[in-house]
């Protein structure tokens, strides 16, 4: 199954990196991939795509190379239908998005209502390229910031948001019943974004402070008390690692310095990960030439937070079976 799916603009990279979670991405524009999907049932955990589509065709950005791709495809509904267009800034398209609209109503037969449609055509023009699909699936902008930190039982400053955890749990790809481990769980966010989607997820963490804190906002997950160089997991218990580690001066740091900290968490978070599974770390520096013992960086990223912060993104393999590598390195 090919899906089409409208990325969110807010970073060139991650969106991209999240869509590993359903199937290898097979074409890419800006804003805009199409995706060969083996986990449909997915995609709606997605926390970085707008509109995912059933991929229909694609065509050079012209208008009359448009005509023709609705033309070879006799498109029908049996529904009343609309047909909408998003122009990405900086296409080269030479028509207006009314106007492509105007060809879509005209090209497939059945029954247009813009009002109240049941079913939606849509084109997404990007660079050089226009793609269309019919809409099977829609994220609901509110979902993500109904649900602020600062509404839950215990609040701390400086956590991650819900929908950046989200993105950072689809990428490390662990799947409804599988095990996730963040060692640096804080006030919980990545245990509580991973336990909605099914996950099976532990929390650990240091201070005791946190770790009851995090207890309180995810009260069914288990949290346990631990040095994240010393954990209390057998080798290889978990499908995937996602974390985010302390940022220095801000926090309380047990270790000899940061290096240490860094270097002490990425053997273990190797060495509790399972052969050919993802670790996503981040850091507020890279830290990919640190020795992590069995872990290897497959994909890395930046993602500026304000001027005093810059997230480092590091997606980890643990050496072994399944292990591949991700066309990604933006700074």
């Amino acid at each position: 199954m090919e899906l089409l799916l409208e990325l969110a603009g807010d970073h060139p990279v991650l969106p991209f990196l999240e869509l590993d979670l359903i199937g290898p991405v097979r074409e890419q524009s800006p804003r805009v991939a199409v995706v060969g999907c083996r986990f449909p049932e997915d995609i709606q955990r997605l926390a970085l795509t707008h509109v995912a589509m059933e991929f229909l065709g694609s065509c050079p950005a012209k208008k009359a190379d448009f005509i023709e791709l609705l033309e070879e495809l006799s498109l029908s509904s049996e529904k009343p239908f609309a047909g909408r267009v998003h122009k990405i800034p900086g296409t080269t398209m030479d028509a207006s998005q009314a106007e492509l609209e105007r060809i879509i109503g005209s090209k497939v037969r059945g029954r247009v209502n813009l009002s109240c449609p049941e079913e939606e055509y849509r084109a997404v023009v990007s660079g050089s390229r226009c793609y269309l699909g019919r809409v099977v699936w829609r994220a609901d902008p509110g979902h993500f910031s109904r649900r602020r930190p600062g509404d839950r039982p215990f609040f701390h400053p400086g956590v991650m948001m819900p929908r950046m955890v989200r993105a950072l749990v689809n990428i490390s790809c662990a799947r409804t019943g599988e095990w996730m481990l963040d060692p640096f769980c804080g006030t919980g966010g990545m245990v509580l974004e991973a336990s909605m989607v099914g996950i099976r997820a532990v929390g650990s963490d240091r201070d005791p402070f946190m770790a009851r804190g995090s207890r309180r906002n995810v009260p069914g997950e288990d949290v346990v008390l631990a040095e994240a160089g010393m954990l209390p997991f057998s080798r290889s218990s978990f499908d995937a690692v996602v974390t985010d580690l302390p940022y220095g001066h801000s926090v309380s740091i047990h270790a000899r310095d940061l290096d240490a900290l860094v270097s002490g968490s990425l053997s273990e978070i190797g060495r509790v990960l399972k052969p050919g599974r993802r670790a996503v770390v981040v850091c507020n520096r890279e830290i990919s030439g640190f020795p992590a013992g069995d872990l290897e960086v497959i994909a890395f990223c930046t993602q500026r937070v304000h001027k005093s912060l810059t997230r480092h993104i590091h997606v980890f393999v643990r050496k072994g079976r399944g292990s591949r590598k991700i066309p990604f390195r933006v700074q």
